[in-house]
């Protein structure tokens, strides 16, 4: 499972012009499900995410998690980070899990989060997506959970 989060002062996502979701500030989640992943890899970035300290104390050091922030999460499934560049012109995406279990993690995981005590909001699992944001930083981290185990 893979994690594209950004530090956010807002963020939101439209499906064919409707406004679905929006955060204040918080972290956007682009959230990519691949074949093998389980609710260990889910269990692993949630909880990682939640309490990555991205977020300035009164010092002005990165102490603090959205969660001791009171932020937001705005999680959006994007299969595209499952993609591989390596060989041509043109991503292949056989590594991505089937849509019907990316889906079920992809909850799983929002689930997780929310029950960490942070308020989620999220995307539409497979539809065409517009999403905004204003960049807090920039912050922004690439998180694989494969790389722990």
């Amino acid at each position: 499972m893979r994690a594209v989060v950004q530090r956010v002062m807002q963020s939101g996502v439209r499906v064919e012009d409707t406004e679905v979701s929006r955060i204040q500030k918080g972290l956007l989640v682009l959230l990519g499900v691949e074949q093998g992943d389980t609710r260990q890899d889910a269990e692993y970035l949630a909880d990682k995410i939640v309490n990555l300290r991205v977020f300035e104390d009164d010092e002005g050091k990165m102490n603090l998690s959205v969660k001791d922030i009171g932020g937001q999460l705005l999680v959006v499934s994007q299969f595209t980070l499952c993609g591989d560049c390596r060989k041509g012109r043109r991503p292949s995406f056989s590594s991505a899990a089937s849509p019907e279990t990316a889906e079920a993690l992809y909850e799983e995981f929002c689930n997780i989060a929310s029950n960490q005590g942070v308020p989620v909001k999220k995307g539409v699992f497979r539809a065409h997506m517009e999403v905004d944001l204003i960049n807090d930083g920039p912050v922004t981290l690439l998180l694989d959970s494969k790389k722990i185990f």
